[in-house]
């Protein structure tokens, strides 16, 4: 198992346009995601209710952890998706 934590880097944090945008690339990932606060039971990262529910804001930390085939690299790239502005793109 490998984890990380990372700062939500969108304006308007994790709410549905950025929420959605990550839980469609944890999705594609092969190894099973979760993201969550520090200290927190962890939900799974491509369930966007769930991620919805952290109502995490810019500058909130969010731990990801990985397993399997593949979770140091879905860790990168979830973490660099999650530490961008995703509002930007819009």
């Amino acid at each position: 198992m490998h984890s990380i934590q990372v700062i939500v880097g969108s304006r308007s944090g994790l709410h549905a346009r950025p929420a959605s945008l990550f839980v469609q690339a944890a999705a594609r990932q092969t190894a099973k995601i979760t993201v969550g606060r520090p200290g927190q039971t962890p939900v799974d990262a491509r369930s966007l209710l769930s991620v919805l529910a952290l109502a995490a804001r810019r500058g909130d930390t969010l731990e990801l952890t990985a397993t399997g085939d593949g979770a140091q690299d879905s860790l990168k790239a979830l973490a660099d998706l999650l530490a961008s502005d995703l509002d930007a793109a819009a």
